[in-house]
């Protein structure tokens, strides 16, 4: 079997891990600690520290993700090294931020990491407009679409960030944390805008290669 083969059989094997999990989330767990108390949660397989909840928490998506991108790297024909890289690196990433929840809270984090992301997303929109500025047709489109989707996803970290520091705030304590559907609104606007650039991108590369095929044909009929 072919690198590139291996590459596709993990991707698949990721994506079906990943909605495997996702749906037994939405409809067993999440349905497990909405309508239990956690004494009678604890009494089922789904227990706060439980195995089956552990896995579905940390080995579910998050592990689903790390496999999809080792196999998409390998299917887009990407060195060993960058696999290696990629996928042990994010892995690591994943594993010392999980680790980090032992800490406890620490608002200085929240303060740094959102000036952090804040600055991130500056400097990405400076880098997209010199981008914009020399593309043409439908990479411009797709470039515009890019562009709604970090704006969307910043506007969904600033909302997350409210919503799950509200449980350490003296002034907010007892109170109950407003429903997250805002939230979930724009990280999904986030995720289709960034799709949507994606996919406009490639059509006009798809469209680049054929026009450049043709003239080469073209070429050497004359």
């Amino acid at each position: 079997m072919t690198k590139q083969k291996v590459g596709l059989v993990l991707f698949w094997i990721a994506i079906i891990w990943a909605i495997g999990w996702g749906v037994i989330g939405s409809v067993f767990v999440d349905s497990a600690f909405r309508n239990l108390t956690m004494d009678e949660l604890n009494l089922t397989m789904w227990a706060a520290q439980g195995t089956w909840t552990m896995i579905w928490g940390l080995l579910g998506v998050p592990l689903a993700a790390i496999v999809a991108i080792i196999g998409i790297l390998l299917y887009s024909g990407a060195k060993g090294s960058t696999v290696l890289k990629y996928g042990v690196g994010i892995f690591l990433a994943v594993f010392a931020g999980m680790a980090a929840g032992s800490l406890g809270h620490i608002p200085l984090l929240f303060g740094i990491g959102g000036t952090l992301i804040l600055l991130f997303f500056i400097g990405i929109l400076w880098l997209w407009a010199k981008e914009r500025m020399v593309h043409e047709g439908t990479f411009t489109a797709a470039a515009d679409f890019k562009l709604a989707g970090y704006v969307f996803m910043l506007i969904a970290a600033w909302f997350i960030c409210g919503i799950a520091s509200q449980p350490f705030l003296k002034a907010l304590e007892g109170e109950t944390p407003p429903s997250p559907i805002h939230v979930i609104i724009f990280l999904v606007l986030g995720w289709f805008f960034l799709f949507l650039g994606h996919y406009k991108s490639r059509k006009q590369k798809d469209f680049t290669a054929r026009n450049i095929s043709f003239s080469d044909v073209a070429r050497k009929n004359r």
